[in-house]
Parts: C-alpha cells; sequence; structure tokens
C-alpha cells in the first residue's frame, strides 16, 4: 500500500525524506510507502529546496510557498484527498530555547490547521513533531489541549518523546513525535507502537567526529562554505577546550565575553568528538553557531547538515544564512524514517521491536479532570 501524503510546515523535507526512505517490500511482494500528494511551506528558500531534492522538480505545482492561514486545505481540485498527514508545527513558541510563549504566542496554535486537515481529509494516519519543551508550555496546558484536540479529531493517538541519539542520529535532538491512528482502524486491530531505541548505550552512538568525518566532506560538495571567524573569536576558542563553552575559565580575561549569567548556554560551545553534538539549531546570533571541538571556527552548513542526517547530495537553496535556518528547523530524516517505517510495518501487520510511550506525556496523566473524554488516549 502506497500512502498518498499531505504536509504541512514541511521544511526544507526532513520528514519528507525520512518518508522516501521508510519504504519496502514485504514478503509478498507488497510495496509499502509514501508518496507526496501536496506540501506546504511559509518560507520561498524553504519551499525551493524540498522541490529540487524531494521532488527532483524545481517547477513542481504541488508543493505551495503560503502561509498557512491561506491555504486552501479542504479544496480537493487543489489539494486532493491523502491517506496520511504528517506535519512538524512551528516550535518557536514551544523551544525551551526561547521565551516558550506557547499557545499565546504568534506560532503556538498553528497546530490548528494540522486538525483542520484531519477533519476534512480523515486520513488513515498522521504524524505531529514538535520540540520536548511543548510539554512544559503554558504549564503543560498547551499540550493537553493540542493532544485532546488531536483525540478528538477521531484519533487514537500515542505521544512519545524520542531521543534521536538513541535511534542512531549523532544528535542529542529531542522531540515529541504523536503518531496517530483513525479509530475505525484502530478498532480493527491496527495498533501503534514506538520503535525500540537502537543505540541506547552511548558507546553505541554515532558521534560527531563520525558523522563529519566519515567519509570526508568533499570539495564538490554544496553548502560547505567554510565560514568567517574573526581573529578575536578564533583566539578566543583556541582556549575552549571540547565541549566547553565560552564561561571556561581558562580564557584569559581580555577574550570573555561581557554577559552575565548563561554560564551552561551553547553560546561558542565546542562539540565533543567522541560524543553525539548537541542540538542543532537554526536561529540565533553570534556563538551560536556550533563550533568544531578542533578546529577554531563554526561548522559549514554541510556539516550541522551531516549532523541532521541529511546526505551530501541534498543541497539547500539560499543565502547561507537561510540553509543554516532551515537544517535547524528540520527533522532528521534518519529519525523520521525509524517512526514512519513502524508506520508502515503497523499497517502492514509486520512485527517490530517496540517500547512503552513516555508515560508522562500520556493526556490521561496529563488532565486534571475527571479523565472523561478519554477515548483514543494510549492506554
Amino acid at each position: 500500500m502506497i500512502f498518498r501524503n499531505g504536509e504541512l510546515f514541511s521544511g526544507p523535507g526532513g520528514i519528507a525524506l525520512g518518508a522516501k526512505m521508510s519504504g519496502f517490500i514485504d514478503e509478498n511482494g507488497n510495496q509499502w510507502g509514501f508518496k507526496h500528494q501536496w506540501a506546504n511551506d511559509f518560507d520561498q528558500d524553504t519551499v525551493d529546496t524540498y522541490k529540487l531534492n524531494i521532488l527532483n522538480d524545481p517547477d513542481d505545482k504541488t508543493t505551495f510557498c503560503e502561509d498557512v492561514a491561506e491555504f486552501p486545505i479542504g479544496n480537493k481540485n487543489i489539494l486532493p484527498d491523502i491517506d496520511s498527514l504528517m506535519f512538524g508545527f512551528p516550535c518557536n513558541d514551544y523551544s525551551s530555547v526561547g521565551k516558550q510563549k506557547g499557545l499565546n504566542g504568534c506560532y503556538g496554535p498553528l497546530y490548528s490547521y494540522g486538525v483542520k486537515a484531519m477533519r476534512v481529509y480523515k486520513p488513515k494516519v498522521f504524524v505531529a513533531e514538535n520540540v520536548d519543551g511543548l510539554s512544559s508550555a503554558n504549564e503543560g496546558y498547551a499540550l493537553v489541549k493540542i493532544l485532546k484536540e488531536f483525540a478528538d479529531s477521531g484519533y487514537h493517538i500515542t505521544p512519545n518523546l524520542y531521543k534521536f541519539e538513541e535511534y542512531g542520529v549523532p544528535q542529542t535532538r529531542h522531540r515529541i513525535i504523536i503518531v496517530g491512528i483513525r479509530n475505525d482502524l484502530y478498532e480493527k486491530g491496527i495498533h501503534f507502537h514506538v520503535p525500540a531505541p537502537t543505540t541506547v548505550n552511548p558507546n553505541d552512538q554515532k558521534t560527531a567526529q563520525q558523522a563529519i568525518e566519515e567519509p570526508p566532506i568533499s570539495d564538490s560538495t554544496p553548502n560547505n562554505e567554510m565560514p568567517k571567524t574573526t581573529k578575536r573569536v578564533a583566539e578566543r576558542l583556541s582556549y575552549i577546550p571540547e565541549g566547553e563553552n565560552a564561561w571556561y575559565e581558562g580564557i584569559p580575561e581580555s577574550l570573555r565575553l561581557n554577559v552575565k549569567g548563561a554560564r551552561l548556554s551553547n553560546i561558542y560551545k565546542r562539540l565533543t568528538h567522541n560524543k553525539p553534538a548537541y542540538t542543532v539549531t537554526g536561529s540565533g546570533g553570534g556563538g551560536t553557531k556550533m563550533y568544531h571541538w578542533k578546529e577554531n571556527r563554526a561548522l559549514t552548513n554541510r556539516e550541522r547538515a551531516r549532523l541532521q542526517t541529511f546526505p551530501d547530495d541534498f543541497k539547500f537553496v539560499g543565502s547561507r544564512e537561510s540553509v543554516r535556518k532551515q537544517i535547524g528547523m528540520a527533522v532528521p530524516p534518519e529519525g523520521a524514517k525509524v517512526v514512519l517505517q513502524a508506520v508502515l510495518k503497523t499497517f502492514a501487520g509486520i512485527d517490530y521491536d517496540w517500547v512503552k510511550p513516555t508515560e508522562k506525556l500520556q493526556l490521561r496523566n496529563l488532565l486534571n479532570t475527571d479523565g472523561s473524554s478519554l477515548k483514543g488516549i494510549d492506554k
């Protein structure tokens, strides 16, 4: 079975690439996978990147650069029926890095367009992704509201906190992913389970150095321009050991930052060569661009893309800062692949290793009520 897929907030194609990689042929010769039907994102460079790499067609007319508020959800002449829906709804207002405005921010309520698409198209399955900070936004109310709306749209939902370094991604990127199976299908025995981690042991986890150096990045690889580094920044970095940041005590006074607090931040923080990288981000000013464990410089965009598990032939469109943003905001394709392949195996009736979902994220544990309206919540 090939699922016709619709995607909101598509980004440059992290989830879509994971979907492409997740397909397989079962022992009976049946093909399982996802096929692009339509997608949208608000940023033109991001949309161009998606078209170029996911669809191999810069002139594609099924991927739209459009504000989701204006996106014609429900107009089936433009956006035809789908079997699956995927959306990494914007995390800006839920991220612990920012002010965490949650539902009160500009981006916080945008998940509701995913709900709208669920109710209009009634896909067999949906997959929604956001940062782990979602669980604490608005003192926990945001997550309750979102999960309840997902469930009330007719889906049995399985929220889980995925620690991507435990799934082969060379980065400590922790994300909440919610998989929803339509209730009528769930009642027929189609029950999604959280795929079991493959690299729980730190000794088995892919390191930053392995990701960036194995194999070496060739001179012809796109998006690998060396960043400009001022003499002062390079000198400051020369005193910072791997794993440490701008507040390392060994930095001479003349090179210290005149900033109070934030001693545990990632400002001028070097990677640790034999551990997964810290989280790749897409925003922030000077000192937030991730720094090589040995060389006195920031990472190139291609190095960041490798930490995000994008292949070297995946070419990002736009300026250097635009590319940096696209990479940081994306879902790691290899991480998406793990979840989406589990979805396909669920529908195919193929067993796989699984674990119980994160207990504290289940709606029955989040509600402060008597527990009514819990139909469709993972027990």
